[in-house]
């Protein structure tokens, strides 16, 4: 199992009603059929901390049953029409790919 952490930086200049087609693209992420589970998110309100950072303005969380998975979502046809419509937006973006470990 393992786990696609993206952390997305979009442009300032982004209206609401982009941020909410925005986030209508993150859920369709969600629904590809190689995806085990999926969650969208913003940052939450929690205290500030040396460790914390609450810049970010959305975050996809998708887990996969392998890396194969995962590697096919990279190419699914609805990842690239995600990626051709929404990359103009992003000012950053940051992907973390955590594979689990068996718990003992």
């Amino acid at each position: 199992m393992m786990l696609h952490s993206v952390y997305f930086w979009l442009d300032p200049a982004l209206t609401e009603a982009q941020h909410r087609e925005f986030e209508a693209g993150l859920r369709a992420l969600c629904s590809i059929d190689v995806v085990a589970n999926g969650r969208i998110g913003t940052p939450a309100a929690t205290p500030s901390r040396p460790v914390t950072d609450h810049s970010f303005h959305h975050a996809l969380f998708l887990e996969f049953q392998s890396v194969e998975h995962q590697n096919a979502y990279q190419v699914h046809p609805d990842h690239d029409v995600f990626v051709k419509t929404f990359s103009p937006w992003f000012h950053t973006v940051r992907v973390y790919d955590t594979e689990f470990a068996p718990v003992v």
